[in-house]
């Protein structure tokens, strides 16, 4: 009787065991419900600075700890918020330079159509430039990044000869990206053509000085 018992014990355990959790598809769709309750609350016109991760946890249909297993803080969450956004970062192949450089730039046309033509993406810039430590953690994790790759696309066109070797590299960036950003930030009703980042670089390269005229 007690080795019965004891067997069916056991199978009683085993019939009882959970499932093995699967981890990953479970963490992102934790994860996607969490971005997408953000977007929520912003949405019905929660502004940045009322949103706690108790009430982003209750929308998301999540525990507040899984909010923190993911991210240290509303800063470091609202930073993915905007990334999930905002389009996604260009496909550069790490190994060109004028042509890294144009797509790079490009991606920097398409993000300020996007905050154009986005009520809640302006919004949310907006509002996050008023909070000193989100405004941070955006610029360390995000432009940050950006200017990075663009210092080293510029690099790798003086290395292949695309551009002169006995120039500033940091001077030759901010003139490249210069132009796209007085249109995307600085001038809101500016054009933003879909050959604007191939017009920056041909001027640039070209240089503004006029041609001589034909026969001179």
């Amino acid at each position: 009787m007690r080795v019965q018992a004891q067997a069916e014990g056991r199978n009683r355990t085993v019939r009882e065991e959970p499932e093995p959790r699967r981890g990953r598809p479970r963490s992102a769709a934790a994860e996607r419900a969490i971005l997408d309750a953000v977007v929520e609350l912003l949405e019905a016109g929660e502004p940045l600075a009322g949103l706690s991760i108790e009430r982003i946890a209750r929308t998301a249909g999540v525990g507040k700890a899984t909010i923190y297993r993911r991210w240290s803080g509303k800063e470091e969450l609202f930073v993915d918020v905007l990334r999930d956004m905002e389009p996604p970062e260009p496909a550069v192949s790490g190994t060109a330079g004028l042509d890294d450089l144009r797509l790079l730039l490009e991606s920097l046309r398409r993000r300020g159509l996007a905050q154009r033509s986005s009520v809640l993406l302006h919004n949310v810039f907006a509002q996050m430039k008023s909070h000193p430590k989100l405004w941070a953690e955006y610029h360390c994790n995000v432009i940050a990044p950006r200017r990075v790759a663009m210092l080293a696309a510029v690099q790798r066109a003086v290395d292949a000869g695309e551009l002169r070797a006995d120039l500033d590299v940091g001077l030759m960036d901010d003139l490249f990206l210069g132009p796209m950003l007085v249109r995307t930030i600085h001038r809101p009703d500016a054009p933003l053509p879909e050959d604007l980042a191939d017009r920056i670089v041909q001027i640039l390269v070209e240089g503004l000085a006029p041609r001589p005229a034909a026969g001179a």
